[in-house]
């Protein structure tokens, strides 16, 4: 791999393989970055170990690599681990792909984040079962800094398209990054919220149609703002599925801009892993497990917008709801979770 030139001003990011500077530079991850965490790879290819199991491993065996070269009386005399598991540990064909995915994260500027690592969201390290390691694609420097979870409907209204347009644009603007899954509806529109926070201090708006003539209005219709990615916020993705693909097809290119704007997307999830439905809800624990608070727009009686909350509560974070068409069958798990308790807000500041 030839390497690229460097002028001094670039030498502080020549081990930040993902920041949005390399990454327009076209700058590839270093062989030895990617090589380097190959234990951590493999480990997050064994199937059926879930993270508290992994963690348990860890303590007893400090790192990885060690796990990796266990011979199979070893394996027996841990607790809990059953024989099928100790063949997925032993497994020589996982061994020898770990291989095919550091090729391919050092093609597509994917990296992996330990969570022995500092740039691993910290407080994400406080929930039951956090990940021990997250695949990354972009910059990595913004996991640590003040996000909220924006969730909701995939079959959004109009209403909640904008009011998660709305919330996403006011609170990034004011440099909290939007935590969403990239999915239809509500988390799309959070992320196109985001992405376009700093639109107005470069392009000129029309009479009435400025961010701050909507900005008391989160039932606005139409936010001619957001469509445009000249400039842009941070918004972080949480997929259920691996980094070598983007689900749902459709948000290739927004994934392409947050990432290019400075944005990132996450998994727990190794290359591979199809977006079967039993990965998202613990997607949606990491949604509300790396943010301060989570804002629900929209959600139907039973919904997966839910089990976020329900993640939220258990992991101490702020619940935030916006109200909805009481007619709206939308809005009824929204509606309850007030009745409940749940904070209302209809302005982006009320969250502060």
């Amino acid at each position: 791999m030839k390497s690229q030139k460097m002028n001094k001003n670039d030498k502080k990011c020549e081990t930040n393989q993902t920041c949005p500077s390399c990454l327009k530079k076209g700058r590839k991850l270093k062989m030895t970055d990617v090589r380097e965490k190959k234990y951590w790879i493999w480990l997050s290819l064994i199937p059926n170990l879930g993270s508290k199991k992994k963690q348990e491993l860890l303590k007893l065996y400090e790192n990885p690599e060690v796990i990796y070269h266990l011979e199979e009386k070893e394996l027996l005399d841990v607790k809990g681990i059953g024989e099928k598991t100790i063949k997925n540990i032993l497994d020589k064909s996982i061994k020898d792909s770990v291989e095919k995915h550091m090729e391919y994260m050092i093609r597509n500027n994917i990296d992996i984040i330990s969570i022995e690592e500092q740039e691993y969201p910290q407080i994400l390290k406080e929930i039951y079962d956090p990940p021990i390691s997250l695949y990354c694609k972009g910059d990595r420097s913004i996991l640590n800094q003040k996000s909220i979870g924006i969730v909701g409907c995939r079959e959004a209204t109009e209403y909640g398209k904008s009011a998660a347009k709305y919330f996403g644009y006011h609170l990034s603007k004011r440099n909290i990054n939007i935590v969403s899954g990239l999915a239809k509806g509500v988390d799309s529109y959070a992320h196109i919220g985001a992405t376009c926070a700093q639109m107005e201090e470069n392009t000129p708006q029309k009479r009435g149609n400025s961010p701050q003539a909507n900005e008391n209005n989160p039932q606005t219709s139409s936010y001619p703002h957001v469509d445009n990615f000249k400039d842009c916020g941070k918004t972080i993705a949480v997929l259920g599925n691996g980094l070598d693909m983007i689900y749902p097809k459709e948000n290739e290119f927004l994934a392409k801009k947050m990432i290019e704007k400075g944005g990132a997307i996450l998994s727990e999830y190794p290359l591979g892993t199809k977006p079967d439905k039993m990965n998202f809800p613990a997607r949606n624990r990491i949604i509300s497990g790396m943010s301060q608070g989570i804002l629900v727009v929209e959600a139907k009686e039973k919904s997966g917008t839910l089990i976020t909350v329900d993640f939220a509560l258990e992991q101490g974070r702020d619940v935030f709801i916006v109200p909805g068409n009481i007619n709206s069958i939308h809005s009824v798990g929204t509606n309850r979770l007030i009745q409940q308790g749940a904070k209302l807000v209809t302005h982006y500041s009320e969250i502060f």
